[in-house]
Protein backbone atom coordinates (compact mmCIF):
# COMPACT_ATOMS: atom_id res chain seq x y z
CA UNK A 1 0.00 0.00 0.00
CA UNK A 2 1.39 3.49 -0.52
CA UNK A 3 0.44 7.28 0.08
CA UNK A 4 2.25 9.71 -2.66
CA UNK A 5 1.73 13.39 -1.84
CA UNK A 6 -0.17 15.36 -4.38
CA UNK A 7 -2.71 17.59 -6.21
CA UNK A 8 -5.39 15.16 -7.37
CA UNK A 9 -6.11 14.83 -11.00
CA UNK A 10 -9.76 14.64 -10.20
CA UNK A 11 -9.69 17.97 -8.38
CA UNK A 12 -7.69 19.47 -11.61
CA UNK A 13 -10.50 18.72 -13.89
CA UNK A 14 -13.13 19.82 -11.04
CA UNK A 15 -11.49 23.40 -10.98
CA UNK A 16 -11.68 23.72 -14.40
CA UNK A 17 -15.62 22.45 -14.09
CA UNK A 18 -16.76 25.05 -12.04
CA UNK A 19 -17.00 22.62 -8.40
CA UNK A 20 -15.13 23.96 -5.97
CA UNK A 21 -15.21 27.23 -3.83
CA UNK A 22 -12.81 26.68 -1.16
CA UNK A 23 -13.79 29.72 0.29
CA UNK A 24 -17.67 28.56 1.15
CA UNK A 25 -17.71 25.15 0.69
CA UNK A 26 -16.85 22.42 3.75
CA UNK A 27 -12.68 21.46 3.56
CA UNK A 28 -12.14 18.42 5.26
CA UNK A 29 -8.74 16.44 6.16
CA UNK A 30 -8.89 13.08 7.47
CA UNK A 31 -6.22 11.25 8.20
CA UNK A 32 -5.31 7.59 7.36
CA UNK A 33 -3.16 4.62 8.27
CA UNK A 34 -0.27 3.31 6.04
CA UNK A 35 -2.69 0.81 4.33
CA UNK A 36 -4.28 3.31 2.91
CA UNK A 37 -4.04 3.78 -1.01
CA UNK A 38 -4.00 7.32 -1.50
CA UNK A 39 -2.66 9.67 -4.66
CA UNK A 40 -3.07 11.72 -7.78
CA UNK A 41 -5.89 9.04 -9.30
CA UNK A 42 -8.11 9.50 -5.52
CA UNK A 43 -11.37 11.06 -6.41
CA UNK A 44 -13.32 11.19 -3.43
CA UNK A 45 -13.10 10.64 0.85
CA UNK A 46 -13.67 6.77 2.09
CA UNK A 47 -13.29 5.46 5.16
CA UNK A 48 -11.29 2.65 4.07
CA UNK A 49 -8.12 2.68 6.09
CA UNK A 50 -9.18 5.66 7.73
CA UNK A 51 -7.41 6.05 11.13
CA UNK A 52 -9.06 5.14 14.09
CA UNK A 53 -8.42 6.83 17.83
CA UNK A 54 -9.07 8.70 20.17
CA UNK A 55 -9.87 12.62 19.68
CA UNK A 56 -10.43 10.99 16.06
CA UNK A 57 -13.82 10.96 14.46
CA UNK A 58 -14.20 9.75 10.94
CA UNK A 59 -14.34 12.21 8.11
CA UNK A 60 -11.11 13.93 9.80
CA UNK A 61 -11.50 17.95 10.78
CA UNK A 62 -13.31 20.87 8.72
CA UNK A 63 -10.27 23.40 7.70
CA UNK A 64 -10.87 26.79 8.39
CA UNK A 65 -9.24 30.00 7.36
CA UNK A 66 -8.70 29.63 3.68
CA UNK A 67 -6.04 31.60 1.94
CA UNK A 68 -6.62 31.74 -1.42
CA UNK A 69 -4.11 34.42 -3.63
CA UNK A 70 -1.71 34.72 -6.31
CA UNK A 71 1.69 35.59 -6.87
CA UNK A 72 3.13 36.11 -10.33
CA UNK A 73 1.63 33.02 -12.82
CA UNK A 74 1.07 30.97 -9.66
CA UNK A 75 -2.49 30.92 -8.05
CA UNK A 76 -2.63 29.15 -4.25
CA UNK A 77 -4.43 28.19 -1.31
CA UNK A 78 -3.65 27.19 1.89
CA UNK A 79 -5.75 26.46 5.56
CA UNK A 80 -5.29 26.79 9.73
CA UNK A 81 -3.53 24.23 10.71
CA UNK A 82 -5.61 21.54 11.70
CA UNK A 83 -5.73 19.89 15.02
CA UNK A 84 -6.88 16.89 17.07
CA UNK A 85 -6.36 17.58 20.82
CA UNK A 86 -6.08 14.56 23.82
CA UNK A 87 -5.34 12.06 20.70
CA UNK A 88 -3.98 8.78 20.57
CA UNK A 89 -3.35 7.18 17.42
CA UNK A 90 -1.29 6.58 14.05
CA UNK A 91 -1.49 8.42 10.96
CA UNK A 92 0.99 8.17 7.81
CA UNK A 93 -0.62 10.32 5.79
CA UNK A 94 -4.19 12.17 4.93
CA UNK A 95 -7.07 13.14 2.16
CA UNK A 96 -7.96 17.07 1.62
CA UNK A 97 -11.66 16.71 0.11
CA UNK A 98 -14.66 18.72 -0.25
CA UNK A 99 -17.46 17.55 2.23
CA UNK A 100 -19.99 20.19 0.61
CA UNK A 101 -19.39 18.26 -3.02
CA UNK A 102 -19.83 14.64 -2.04
CA UNK A 103 -16.54 14.51 -0.47
CA UNK A 104 -14.53 15.46 -4.11
CA UNK A 105 -10.74 14.78 -3.26
CA UNK A 106 -8.52 17.48 -3.35
CA UNK A 107 -5.13 17.04 -2.25
CA UNK A 108 -2.94 13.79 -0.46
CA UNK A 109 -0.70 14.21 1.95
CA UNK A 110 1.98 11.97 2.62
CA UNK A 111 3.60 12.31 6.20
CA UNK A 112 6.70 10.33 4.76
CA UNK A 113 6.32 7.17 7.53
CA UNK A 114 3.69 6.57 10.40
CA UNK A 115 3.15 9.35 12.75
CA UNK A 116 1.88 8.23 16.48
CA UNK A 117 0.55 10.65 18.85
CA UNK A 118 -0.13 9.15 22.43
CA UNK A 119 -2.37 11.23 24.95
CA UNK A 120 -1.16 14.28 23.15
CA UNK A 121 -1.97 16.84 20.42
CA UNK A 122 -1.61 16.05 16.45
CA UNK A 123 -1.34 18.39 14.18
CA UNK A 124 -1.20 18.86 10.22
CA UNK A 125 0.86 22.20 9.78
CA UNK A 126 0.58 23.25 6.44
CA UNK A 127 3.29 25.41 4.45
CA UNK A 128 3.46 28.84 4.24
CA UNK A 129 0.66 30.39 1.70
CA UNK A 130 3.31 31.79 -1.14
CA UNK A 131 3.50 30.28 -4.29
CA UNK A 132 6.33 28.50 -3.82
CA UNK A 133 4.97 26.39 -0.87
CA UNK A 134 1.53 26.45 -0.39
CA UNK A 135 -0.20 23.17 -0.02
CA UNK A 136 -2.60 23.83 -3.51
CA UNK A 137 -0.55 25.90 -6.34
CA UNK A 138 -1.69 25.60 -9.92
CA UNK A 139 1.18 27.50 -11.92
Amino acid sequence: MAISQALTTSFKLDILDGVHDLNTDVIKVALYTSAAVLNATTTAYTTLNETTGTAYVAGGNTLTGATITTSGTTAFATFDNSLWSAASFVARGALIYNSSKAGKSIAVLDFGGDQTVSNGDFAVIFPAANATDAIIRIA
